[in-house]
This record gives structure tokens, C-alpha cells and sequence, in this order.
């Protein structure tokens, strides 16, 4: 899966602040990601992450 720095993904599941958009801060063996709405940072494992995303949006799509 091509995730970079920069993107914005869609999860299958809310962040319990109701947004289901975050913004990818760190890539590698696990993702940094930062809510849109609430700008709560979290860590999650790459085998974790990459099962509940549902849409990845390049900034270079915008």
C-alpha cells in the first residue's frame, strides 16, 4: 500500500471525537497520524492501519 507523508487517509472507523479523516505525519513500520478534527496524534502499527483504511487522498489529487 502507497502511503507517504502528507497524505490524507479515510478510516473505516471514527476517532472517538466523531472525524474519520486523519493526516499522515510519520511512515515507516508504523504510522504517525493526526486527527483533522480534534489534532490528536497517534501511533499505529502498519498491519493495524492498513486494514482500516478505506481511501487514501494524495495531496496531489486536491
Amino acid at each position: 500500500m502507497d502511503v507517504r507523508v502528507g497524505d490524507k487517509l479515510v478510516m473505516k472507523k471514527n476517532h472517538p471525537c466523531g472525524c474519520n479523516r486523519f493526516d499522515v505525519l510519520r511512515s515507516g513500520m508504523d504510522f504517525k497520524i493526526k486527527c483533522e478534527k480534534c489534532g490528536h496524534e497517534v501511533m499505529v502499527p502498519r498491519s493495524k492501519a492498513e486494514k482500516n483504511i478505506r481511501k487514501i487522498i494524495h495531496p496531489e489529487d486536491l
